[in-house]
């Protein structure tokens, strides 16, 4: 057994590791890696802040000379939608009825129903009359 000596950890190169990264160098890393996508975002934002500026500047005089066109066809555009929204809302309560309406027919309609309505109404009106004798 003394001929086949096992390699230790320093003999073998493959076990080797690398020192772990102390908790600072980890800091420096995501402080690093935090400013720079902070400073892209940060000049993302102030080039659409500068194009929505420049448009706004360039589209207020086409505003100003067709808006005697524009305001009404905004407010028949609105119009327009709530009407379709209403209208859709009413079919939407119309069909809920209609169902609800079917539903309790169907229901009632079983040649049980009736009886156990009678039933139902008897123990009504009976159960006044219980309650006072017993008082």
């Amino acid at each position: 057994m003394s001929d086949q000596q096992k390699p230790t950890d320093q003999q073998d190169p493959t076990s080797q590791r690398l020192p772990e990264p102390t908790q600072t160098s980890k800091q420096v890393v995501r402080l690093i890696t935090a400013t720079t996508i902070g400073a892209a975002l940060l000049g993302l934002s102030a080039l659409i802040l500068t194009g929505t500026v420049l448009a706004l500047i360039l589209a207020t005089p086409v505003l100003v000379i067709f808006s005697p066109i524009l305001v009404p066809a905004a407010a028949l555009l609105f119009l327009f939608t709530v009407g379709f929204l209403f209208s859709g809302g009413c079919c939407v309560a119309a069909i809920a009825a209609l169902t609800w309406i079917y539903k309790c027919v169907a229901r009632n309609n079983s040649p049980r129903s009736d009886q156990l309505q009678l039933d139902h109404g008897r123990m009504k009106i009976a159960s006044p009359a219980t309650d006072n004798a017993e008082g």
